[in-house]
């Protein structure tokens, strides 16, 4: 009986300290964490990357860059990662592997924001307004960067969600082809009394070169952000009367808080079936 004991004992050591073994054993991924200066913002930025499957034994290959605004750790780098992945597995080919550069955060009402008129939300946000110099973060010291250590195709995809909506859709407006695809989910174009709505009619019956694509979400998120989206996609649709349209995808079972996930996720699907659908012609 006390050399099954000491038996036992001993086997629970074994098995303990070989679990520790294994728990021990570094995690290795497709992840990389970069810091960039930027002179534009006068601040160092800190990027999250995720390098697709086999980028390191297939040198001679190139991959589409998404860019992702609320890129931290702690907010849509590692879910938007994961629908990347599994859309690209070879076995579902509904997204074509695809390199992801997730932008942290400093002050996303600064960045995500151009000057308003409304002097309350002036008041209750004194950082907002500063879009135009983090736009030109992206453009000058951010593609330029990602272009020189990383194998890219000339497809560049934005997503952002929300402040990062109303930025991207701002990015479409003023300099389209920053970005080849825009992934837009509920853009607050409420912000300064929807002026960039008004910008936007204009624009469009005076330019109908703007030629990259948004495919855009909304969920259950109120007459203002829903009626907004649906603006914004009938000036764009009427724009494109004679070529493919992406369609508004309306989640009516997400709101504002639980969208972001389902929406890039439909959205990846969307964008793959309209680029299969313009290679055949």
């Amino acid at each position: 009986m006390r050399a099954l004991t000491v038996f036992i004992a001993c086997l629970a050591l074994w098995i303990n300290a070989d679990c520790q073994t294994q728990s021990a054993l570094p995690f290795s991924g497709p992840f990389q964490r970069m810091q960039l200066h930027s002179t534009h913002l006068n601040e160092d930025r800190i990027l999250n990357i995720y390098l697709p499957l086999g980028y390191d034994t297939l040198p001679q290959q190139r991959y589409d860059v998404m860019y992702l605004l609320d890129g931290s750790m702690d907010e849509d780098f590692i879910h938007v990662c994961g629908a990347v992945q599994f859309l690209s597995f070879p076995w579902i080919a509904q997204c074509v592997p695809t390199i992801i550069v997730g932008i942290e955060n400093v002050d996303r009402r600064r960045d995500f924001t151009f000057p308003t008129t409304v002097a309350e939300d002036a008041a209750t946000w004194p950082t907002t307004g500063h879009s135009a110099a983090f736009i030109s973060f992206l453009a000058d010291e951010l593609q330029p960067f990602v272009d020189s250590h990383f194998r890219t195709t000339y497809r560049k995809i934005l997503v952002g969600q929300s402040l990062g909506g109303l930025l991207g859709c701002q990015i479409y407006l003023e300099k389209n082809q920053l970005f080849t695809d825009y992934l837009i989910i509920s853009p607050s174009l409420w912000w300064d009394n929807e002026s960039l709505l008004r910008r936007y009619k204009a624009a469009l019956s005076e330019n109908p070169n703007l030629t990259s694509k948004i495919y855009m979400a909304v969920g259950r998120e109120g007459k203002i952000m829903v009626g907004d989206a649906k603006r914004l996609h009938r000036m764009l649709k009427k724009l494109r009367k004679y070529e493919y349209n992406p369609p508004l995808l309306h989640l009516k079972d997400h709101d504002h808080a639980d969208i972001g996930h389902m929406a890039v996720f439909y959205l990846l699907k969307e964008m793959h079936r309209a680029h299969q659908r313009r290679e055949k012609f």
